[in-house]
């Protein structure tokens, strides 16, 4: 029986490099790209229900923790908290101190739990980047309720899933699902991108 590597990539059987859907004959700009978000630390900062800790005080990587729905907290290096409920965000970075960032918040008053390799990750971005995030969700995606540096957890295509909105020059999104549905989602997601036409990289 082999053992999984779980720092393998979440999609290695899934994600291709190449040109797929409705390209030809068009430009580079006027396409998706759809690549897949690797070398990321992800965590789930929940506060206890018997806590009294003050939220407001909470600070990492220079960054408060958001307060409500759908805002996000981010830096230039590339660290994002994602409101994830009430007193509960996701933590999302590239920052390779991270953790030890991170150790510096009471466990008396948090839980702080790795979901880095429980997470399947990708980013769309492109001019279609929100049609195809509406053929498959019930998220209301129009510019008034949902811009840059928003987040939500939805569903799409009956998958469960967290989308964070990166850009909007051009529209960029990341999206995570849990691993084990990591293959069905990108097989959806990438399955809606082929009417526009994209380049997986």
């Amino acid at each position: 029986m082999s053992n999984l590597n779980i720092n393998s990539s979440a999609l290695i059987n899934d994600h291709q490099i190449g040109s797929f859907g409705n390209y030809h004959n068009k430009e580079k700009s006027e396409l998706l790209t759809v690549k897949e978000l690797t070398n990321l630390s992800i965590y789930q900062i929940a506060k206890f229900k018997s806590s009294k800790a003050n939220v407001d005080l909470v600070s990492i990587d220079g960054l408060n923790l958001p307060k409500k729905y759908p805002d996000v907290s981010y830096n230039n290096n590339d660290t994002r908290i994602l409101w994830n409920g009430p007193h509960i965000c996701m933590v999302v970075s590239t920052d390779t101190d991270i953790k030890e960032k991170l150790s510096s918040i009471d466990s008396d008053d948090f839980a702080v739990t790795d979901l880095s390799h429980s997470r399947a990750g990708i980013e769309i971005s492109g001019l279609h980047a929100i049609d195809v995030l509406k053929k498959g969700t019930p998220l209301n995606l129009n510019n008034s309720e949902f811009t840059k540096n928003n987040c939500a957890n939805s569903s799409y295509n009956g998958i469960s899933f967290m989308l964070d909105f990166i850009d909007d020059q051009p529209l960029t999104f990341r999206l995570f699902c849990l691993r084990s549905f990591g293959g069905s989602f990108y097989h959806s997601i990438t399955d809606s991108a082929l009417e526009y036409g994209f380049i997986g990289e």
